[in-house]
């Protein structure tokens, strides 16, 4: 079994998290390392080593990338280990976060975005799909894990429609969200932006007029702000329908 495999006669597998044709993750300890740190290796055979292997000559600029070589028949990809808990099970429709860390997760997840810009979209999509998109609440950190299980043609257009689509799980619309935080949500939903770099700038201008939002509303009294919240839901309405 893969279980008690020693991969180059240094990673030794400790668990498999998947298999399908031609590809297994699992997680290895790198038994010459004096901390024994644990690994997450890719590995691809048959046809996805063709594939596979000139996705991973463009790595260089990957922090989690450790290196790839060939065992055997193998191509084996090391990344680093990550834990956390997976994106859909800590951000859903009334769970208990507040703006501010919302605001705070959101940043971390299109910074990363940004930073995958230039790696190849086999990848850097994969360390989108949910199961790969981690938090961990106590450091209030997000990062992504590269599992870079086989996908189909990926392209910038596919990695920017990942990243909206965890970005809407973070910002999810509820009654005290702001119009100006519904507005970049309809922004992001009309296509606007089509590479990773267009989605940070977008954020990066937009972020403090959502802070400033919420903070004017912090500022108001219960009925004033429901008011407000009321009248922009009805503004909103109304610009939806004009762009029709």
């Amino acid at each position: 079994p893969m279980d008690a495999l020693l991969i180059r006669e240094r990673y030794k597998v400790v668990q498999v998290l998947e298999t399908r044709e031609n590809y297994a993750f699992a997680e290895a300890v790198d038994i010459l390392d004096r901390e024994k740190n644990s690994y997450l290796l890719n590995i691809y055979e048959g046809p996805l080593l063709r594939i596979y292997l000139p996705c991973f000559d463009q790595l260089r600029t990957c922090p989690d990338f450790q290196g790839v070589f060939l065992e055997g028949e193998s191509l084996v990809a090391v990344f680093r280990y990550r834990t956390g808990t997976p994106i859909d099970q800590v951000f859903y429709r009334g769970d208990k976060h507040d703006w501010s860390s919302r605001l705070e997760y959101a940043q971390q997840l299109l910074h990363q975005v940004l930073n995958m810009a230039d790696l190849p979209h086999q990848v850097s999509c994969a360390a989108l799909l949910s199961e790969n998109v981690l938090i961990n609440e106590n450091s209030q950190a997000l990062s992504l894990r590269f599992q870079v299980a086989p996908m189909e043609e990926m392209n910038g257009r596919e990695l920017v429609y990942l990243a909206c689509d965890q970005l809407y799980k973070i910002l999810l619309p509820r009654f005290s969200t702001p119009l100006a935080q519904l507005e970049l949500l309809d922004q992001l939903d009309e296509g606007t932006c089509t590479t990773a770099v267009q989605l940070y700038s977008l954020w990066r201008e937009r972020e403090p007029e959502l802070r400033a939002a919420y903070e004017a509303l912090e500022k108001k009294n219960f009925f004033r702000r429901w008011c407000s919240l009321a009248w922009g839901r009805v503004k909103r309405r109304f610009a939806k329908r004009k762009r029709r």
